[in-house]
């Protein structure tokens, strides 16, 4: 074989010899799926744009619209063209995005408090001209002081910033015609292939509308998320007053050794907003149990924890219940479609017996609360978990469904107090690329599995999609009846997390599936500067994960 020739080894089996520098595209229709769903490719196991070209012999498999990778290149791209189009448009204005709205972004202009529809009609029109013209985007790698000079030049002043702190000789951009971006990841190969879209106005600015991974082919009805919405934003004017909206600006703090002040001032603020959480549900006064409900990740434990703490500061005495002791013997727990065991879905748990505990509870009755035997899938009841409410005593229950009303159905709504969480940092990446609160969470995950259950990274990232499903199912369409919601994410903890996952994560093998995960969120982590576990708290969220908290678990 010739040394410019290279072997390309399809799923099947099938290999091909193919000359090095061979555009990655050009394969595509060699596997049996249909090239409109390849989205990018897979060598040895880690994801590619479909623009770059084979360098090396390489077992290869195709990214698919319908997986969380293809989600993410058709996002990214999107976002992409969305930058370019403003440019394009509006050459005087910084577009910045914010967080994520009923799948689609939402984005504003620096200075501009409130966007026209008129302009918002014209981003969409100019967005739908430039995906009609199938212009190609290009994946450069260009030298460090001439990305640092385009992103000065095209006034992309947080990516410019992170240069600064992050300096490597070669830097990856995104390129449409003549605008650059920097690059986080795989892009699709041109434009055209960005058809399903909507751009609409929302508060100050809009949202970029994108389609859900399982129907790529059309977007999903808007359903509006107004608390989500009103926190982000407390959160985000938060993060302003503070000159700390980046990571960019963090890393700043971190290198000229002023961050422990911004912990201290971060904890603080969360702190805050639990105090004032306990201070709602000591103004209702018919309250007798606090539900708390959030995705795998988001500090149920540990914000259960604070907020007792906070209730006994103002003269109450919680009692904390966890929903796992509901838990259904094995033999009646129900099963998912592949006949496992579904501990997930609200039938899985003893909804009769939890709903005559409470009520007996609320009469001043003594009950005993069960115990859940996970190696063996059995209830227990011992003697020694009676309880029995007195004058003053609340009840803290955490668990995925606290927010659904078919969990407590013979409970008064006076009775109960509903808190969601979530994991809301309001950091960029830079001015065009949001910090996905889903990674956040993921990160957080796979430190605890390492710390706490011996589970390696490639095990939490392998059933991190399971967990997802399962939280758009029994936890997301529940958060607009929160009472409250809290942001359980700390805008530092990344810092911190990144010395505990680079370990774990670099130890998944290129043999593995999860290695494209796993080289993306490394790539993610570099970005940060490390702040030192030792910075945390003992209090903090972040030791539920990272372990030495003054709590006890």
């Amino acid at each position: 074989m010739k040394c410019t020739e290279l072997q390309i080894t399809f799923p099947d089996g099938k290999i091909k010899s193919i000359q090095k520098g061979t555009p990655l595209f050009s394969v595509i229709d060699d596997f049996s799926v249909p090239k409109e769903n390849i989205i990018g490719l897979y060598i040895n196991n880690k994801a590619h744009s479909l623009n770059e070209v084979f360098e090396y012999n390489s077992e290869i498999r195709p990214v698919l619209n319908t997986e969380k990778n293809g989600s993410l290149i058709y996002r990214r791209s999107l976002c992409n063209v969305l930058a370019y189009c403003s440019q394009k448009l509006f050459p005087n204005r910084r577009l910045l995005i914010g967080h994520s709205i009923s799948h689609g972004y939402y984005y504003t202009y620096e200075n501009i408090d409130d966007l026209s529809e008129d302009d918002v009609k014209l981003l969409k029109t100019q967005m739908q001209n430039t995906i009609r013209k199938d212009i190609p985007i290009e994946t450069l790698k260009i030298p460090y002081n001439e990305a640092y000079k385009i992103f000065k030049e095209e006034g992309l002043v947080t990516a410019a910033k992170q240069l600064e702190y992050y300096a490597p000789p070669v830097i990856k951009i995104n390129k449409i015609e003549d605008y650059c971006e920097r690059n986080f990841g795989p892009c699709v190969k041109s434009t055209g292939c960005l058809k399903v879209f909507d751009i609409k106005k929302y508060g100050n600015g809009f949202l970029l509308r994108f389609p859900l991974t399982s129907t790529p082919e059309k977007l999903t009805e808007f359903s509006d998320e107004p608390k989500l919405f009103s926190i982000y934003s407390k959160y985000k004017k938060w993060g302003s007053l503070l000159n700390v909206t980046s990571v960019a600006s963090l890393n700043s703090l971190i290198i000229n050794r002023k961050v422990n002040d911004f912990v201290n001032i971060s904890e603080t603020f969360q702190e805050r907003n639990i105090a004032d959480i306990a201070s709602q549900i000591a103004s209702r006064k018919q309250t007798k149990v606090v539900l708390i409900a959030g995705p795998s990740s988001s500090g149920k434990t540990t914000t259960s924890k604070k907020l007792s703490l906070q209730l006994q500061a103002i003269g109450f005495k919680p009692k904390i219940i966890s929903l796992d002791n509901y838990y259904l013997d094995h033999s009646k727990t129900p099963r998912d479609e592949n006949g496992n065991l579904d501990f997930e879905c609200l039938e899985a748990l003893d909804i009769d017996l939890l709903n005559k505990n409470l009520i007996d509870l609320f009469d001043s009755k003594e009950v005993i609360i069960p115990s859940y035997n996970f190696h063996e899938g059995k209830q227990n009841f011992d003697e020694k978990n009676k309880m029995k409410l007195e004058e003053n005593e609340i009840l803290i229950m955490e668990g995925i469904h606290g927010l659904n009303d078919r969990l407590t159905p013979k409970i008064p709504n006076e009775y109960k107090f509903k808190i969601y969480l979530s994991a809301l940092t309001q950091l960029n990446l830079d001015d065009h690329t949001r910090i996905s609160t889903s990674d956040n969470r993921l990160i957080r995950r796979i430190v605890r599995d390492a710390q706490f259950r011996g589970k390696p990274a490639d095990g939490t990232i392998a059933m991190w999609p399971s967990v997802r499903k399962g939280e758009e199912k029994h936890i997301y369409p529940f958060h607009n009846n929160a009472d409250a919601i809290l942001n359980t994410a700390l805008d530092y903890e990344l810092s911190v997390l990144k010395t505990f996952a680079e370990p774990l994560l670099k130890c998944v093998k290129p043999n593995m599936k999860e290695y494209a995960e796993a080289c993306r969120l490394l790539k993610f982590l570099e970005n940060f500067a490390t702040i030192p576990p030792t910075a945390v708290p003992g209090r903090s969220i972040i030791r539920e994960f990272i372990g030495n908290s003054s709590f006890k678990y």
